[in-house]
């Protein structure tokens, strides 16, 4: 019975440790095809639209007799879901990785725990006592991953191994102009900004459209005609469509079936056990992902910054999680003592919250 306990317990964060290492391997792939020549809005429609294709049979089948009615407040929430979550994020997130490399663009993504940190204390989806050893918690450890993202992003340091032959000289964006710089910081704090964005109206999603695989396809269609669409506005001809080589194809298939589909149901749910904090403050290790990628299979050199960084960064991760925790088992007590003196309102409550968490 313990052994089940701790399982359900630890379910959320082994599958956002998943969710974090399927995105790290596509966003190298990605970067590979984009220096390729692959367009990135093409990139992103049909990724859309594999996730949409993948999703739609298994919601089908899965909930036709417990998918709820659309009405058009669930519709405007599936709307925004999608333009924030999925094409405006993807769009600017690849307008800045094809600027500069793939660390320096997962690096710079840390920022995005503070923001959701702040944007959920904004509407209220998140609260912070200093006075308490949680927020201190949370708040410390919202700053010390933004000083761990700092400290990968401007701190190179000296090589503590070196480069194969041919290999990268890689490192957070360098030989690359301080324009391209400037634009791709432009362009990924806007896309973390949008994300941040997404998980609130995904924890709101959740809620009045329970059906997270019939959610999660019809955001994707929804997506992938906001992408088809912003792709014949700002580009002309069919010869971008076409998609020249394997590496091309590779990407899209798994970026559309592992990264968007299976990634994004997968962080869906956990907005919905966890809470919109919780999911964002996984992002950090994407980029430790990716400098292990670069270092072992693509031979960048890995310098004194990003260890000391990627500590800072797991620290911070580590101080988040404590006080969300502690904050989940303080909420559980309260509703355990409340149920005590009020058997039949908990009661009633507890039904209420189990039909909204049926999947």
């Amino acid at each position: 019975m313990l052994c089940g306990s701790w399982c359900r317990r630890c379910r959320p964060v082994l599958v956002m440790l998943a969710i974090d290492a399927a995105f790290a391997v596509m966003n190298i792939m990605i970067k590979k095809a984009l220096d390729a020549g692959t367009n990135k809005l093409v990139l992103i429609t049909l990724r859309q639209l594999v996730a949409a294709i993948v999703l739609a049979p298994i919601a089908y089948f899965r909930e036709r007799k417990m998918r709820p009615k659309l009405t058009t407040e669930i519709c405007v929430h599936l709307f925004f879901s999608a333009a924030l979550g999925a094409a405006l994020t993807q769009y600017l997130f690849l307008v800045g990785l094809q600027y500069t490399s793939a660390t320096f663009a997962c690096a710079f993504a840390n920022i995005l725990p503070v923001l959701t940190f702040f944007m959920a204390l904004l509407f209220r989806l998140e609260t912070l006592n200093l006075k308490q050893a949680v927020g201190i918690s949370k708040a410390g450890g919202a700053v010390v991953c933004i000083a761990g993202a700092l400290v990968l992003s401007l701190y190179k340091g000296v090589a503590l191994t070196k480069a194969a032959a041919g290999g990268h000289t890689g490192g957070g964006g360098g030989g690359y102009s301080s324009r391209q710089r400037a634009t791709a910081t432009c362009t990924l704090f806007a896309a973390c900004l949008c994300y941040a964005s997404w998980f609130l109206v995904q924890s709101k999603v959740g809620k009045k459209y329970p059906a997270i695989y019939s959610g999660a396809a019809l955001t994707f269609l929804i997506s992938f005609l906001q992408a088809a669409a912003l792709s014949l506005v700002l580009q002309r001809g069919f010869s971008m469509w076409l998609l020249k080589s394997k590496l091309a194809i590779a990407t899209v298939l798994y970026s559309g079936v592992v990264g968007s589909g299976i990634g994004f149901l997968a962080m869906s749910w956990c907005v919905e056990k966890r809470g919109p904090l919780f999911a964002a403050a996984f992002t950090p290790l994407i980029q430790i992902l990716v400098a292990v990628i670069d270092t072992s299979l693509l031979h960048t050199p890995l310098y004194l910054g990003s260890v000391l960084g990627s500590a800072l960064v797991i620290a911070g991760l580590y101080f988040v999680l404590w006080g969300k925790s502690k904050e989940a088992q303080t909420q559980t007590q309260t509703q355990t003592q409340r149920c005590e003196v009020k058997p039949t309102e908990c009661n009633e409550e507890n039904k209420v919250q189990q039909q909204q968490h049926i999947v």
